[in-house]
Order: C-alpha cells, then sequence, then structure tokens
C-alpha cells in the first residue's frame, strides 16, 4: 500500500499551512504590560508619601551607598533635569497625552519586551502626572516631588529624580534598542527585515 501523497494533495498542503509563524497572543503581553505600570506607579507614589513624610525640604540629604546616593527632597516645576520650570500645564498637557497615546498603543501590542518598555514609561509618566495634578500648589500646576541625586548631594553631578523619571528613562532606553533591532509592536521583525 502506498502512502506517498500525490502532487495535488501536497500542493494543496503547502497552500494551507500559513507563510509565517501567527504573531504571539496579545493577552499575556498586555497583562505583564498592566503589572509593571502598575507596580512602577505603585513604587513611585509610596516613594514620594514616605520622602515627604520622613525627608523635609531643605533638610540635610541623606547619604546611602557610600556617597553613591544622596536622599533629599525637592519640587520640580518643569520636566526632566528641571527644564521649562515656567511651563508646568503645558507639560501636564503633554503628559496627558503620552498616557492616552501609550495605552491606545498598548492594544496593538504583542511583544514582551515592547510590554516592559511601553509598561514602565506608563507607569513613570503616571507617577509624575499624579504630582502634576494633585500636589501644590494647583491642580494640573503641581510639583513633582523628586528626591534622588547620584553621586554628590544637591544634584552636584547628575540633576535630582525619583523612581518614575527611572523608569521613564530605562523604558525609553528599551525601546530604543527594540527599535534598533527592528522588533515591531506585534512582536515580529520589522517589516524592512523580513523582506
Amino acid at each position: 500500500m502506498d502512502n506517498s501523497a500525490t502532487p495535488e494533495q501536497t500542493d494543496a498542503a503547502s497552500f494551507s499551512q500559513p507563510a509565517s509563524s501567527p504573531p504571539p497572543r496579545r493577552a499575556p503581553r498586555i497583562l505583564l504590560f498592566a503589572i509593571i505600570a502598575d507596580l512602577v506607579l505603585a513604587a513611585d507614589v509610596i516613594s514620594k508619601v514616605l520622602v515627604v513624610a520622613n525627608l523635609p525640604e531643605r533638610h540635610r540629604p541623606v547619604r546611602i551607598l557610600g556617597g553613591a546616593i544622596y536622599l533629599e527632597q525637592t519640587r520640580n516645576s518643569g520636566a526632566a533635569f528641571s527644564l521649562g520650570t515656567g511651563f508646568t500645564i503645558v507639560l501636564t498637557a503633554v503628559a496627558i497625552a503620552v498616557v492616552v497615546f501609550i495605552v491606545r498603543t498598548a492594544g496593538r501590542m504583542r511583544s514582551t519586551g515592547w510590554a516592559a518598555a511601553l509598561g514602565l514609561i506608563l507607569g513613570g509618566a503616571l507617577g509624575n502626572l499624579t504630582d502634576r495634578l494633585f500636589r501644590a500648589p494647583a491642580f494640573l500646576r503641581g510639583h513633582v516631588v523628586d528626591w534622588i541625586s547620584a553621586f554628590g548631594p544637591h544634584g552636584e553631578h547628575w540633576p535630582i529624580f525619583n523612581l518614575a523619571d527611572s523608569a521613564i528613562v530605562c523604558g525609553a532606553i528599551l525601546a530604543a534598542g527594540l527599535a534598533l533591532f527592528g522588533v515591531d509592536l506585534d512582536g515580529r521583525a520589522a517589516r524592512h527585515a523580513r523582506e
């Protein structure tokens, strides 16, 4: 008995097979994205509450890790590195736009790397946006609590930052790496790399 397939059957079988593997499922990546964003937001909010309660402004910086880190509370009305200090409301609007864009983009996400990158950026953006909305001096004009000074007190060597800032920078570096290596949001190589 001959079990070999006829040419017609072979052609039909190859036609029914997908040309490329399907993209990874979206649900686990969305869950990872949400978990990372929630953890970053929670860590940032909790750390700022503790800093405000235990480390008054203009208090002598607390030296830890042999001077690699100094803890001191400052308030930042501007963006990262204290840029745009006179445009707090504009920066708040930009932060809201970034959050909306990331949440809308997440619906197309099937890449674990992009889930991590966008989760870090979203969590950080929400952390600082929370300050803009609810901290003094007023709604939409709140000053962000910064409290980490690297390699010296008073931001001598590097601007004072917070956990939200760190998450945004790490997420942006990861996103840049993914883009550099041609990884799309859907988890596959970029189109130009496939062609």
